[in-house]
């Protein structure tokens, strides 16, 4: 991959937690990886990896302890990935930073406001990031809706009346709105039906050839991973045991934990008694 290629390029990242009674916890230690633009990378591990923690400190969420997130200029204005940092400051920057990368959590009910509809939700990001003209703003409604496959009955309303996967499509048109370059994807179809979660990431594929945004798909689900991604990080215990071409990685595996997590994953003529032993 060129330096040119190059749109998130991560260094190095680490942080550790204190836990009470004093304990240190290193929830990641020294990951680094790159994403071209316009590609896509997973990343994955069980419960308790770091898979998560890199998540959010990626959107600025968490400080990481160490380390280096650089986001490259938009496509049009090409320049090299400068640092990211964490989402104090000032409000401009602040916003700019929220324009380079988008986040959408597994739940997205809780992350919406049970008081908007769908349109005044987008709405009110538009409005933040100084969308004034509210014709404008109306029309860019309208467009971020038919993109995730929502339409005019939904733009009135509001989540509790909305399916999972009308929701998460909702979120994924709010994270979209500031136009970002990088959208990760935090466990986002984990808590749908299969029928539904095949329907978003089938979105989420058509979004990223549309727009040429980089995903990052932070997940347990290897056959989400294997099916919607170029690249594959391996997590275990905050460290990256294995990172390369998805292809590779998955179905190649170098690192004993790579294969044991392959292992587990039920299919024709699995043996759990097996995989739990090889654990």
């Amino acid at each position: 991959m060129t330096g040119s290629d190059v749109l998130l390029s991560v260094g190095s990242l680490s942080k550790t937690y204190t836990l009470p009674g004093g304990e240190r916890l290193k929830a990641v230690d020294d990951v680094s990886f790159e994403i071209r633009r316009g590609g896509s990378l997973g990343i994955v591990g069980e419960s308790g990896s770091g898979k998560t923690t890199v998540a959010r400190m990626l959107v600025g969420l968490v400080t990481p302890d160490s380390g280096f997130i650089g986001v490259a200029g938009a496509p049009r204005y090409p320049e090299p990935p400068r640092p990211r940092r964490g989402l104090r400051g000032k409000s401009a920057a602040r916003l700019r930073r929220a324009r380079e990368i988008q986040i959408v959590f597994q739940d997205p009910y809780v992350s919406l406001d049970p008081r908007l509809t769908a349109a005044q939700c987008l709405n009110s990001v538009l409005r933040l990031h100084g969308w004034r003209d509210r014709a404008a703003a109306a029309r860019r409604v309208t467009e971020l809706l038919t993109q995730v496959g929502l339409g005019a009955g939904e733009a009135d309303a509001r989540p509790h009346t909305m399916s999972g996967g009308q929701r998460q499509r909702l979120a994924i048109a709010r994270a979209l709105a500031v136009d970002p370059a990088v959208l990760v994807l935090d466990e986002a179809v984990a808590a749908l039906d299969v029928s539904i979660q095949a329907q978003i990431l089938t979105l989420l594929e058509e979004i990223r050839r549309e727009t040429g945004v980089a995903l990052v798909f932070v997940s347990h689900d290897l056959a989400v991973v294997q099916h919607v991604t170029d690249d594959a990080v391996v997590m275990r215990n905050g460290r990256v045991v294995e990172q390369g071409p998805t292809r590779r990685v998955l179905d190649s595996p170098v690192d004993p934990y790579t294969q044991r997590l392959l292992a587990s994953v039920p299919r024709l003529g699995w043996d759990p008694s097996t995989a739990a032993s090889s654990r």
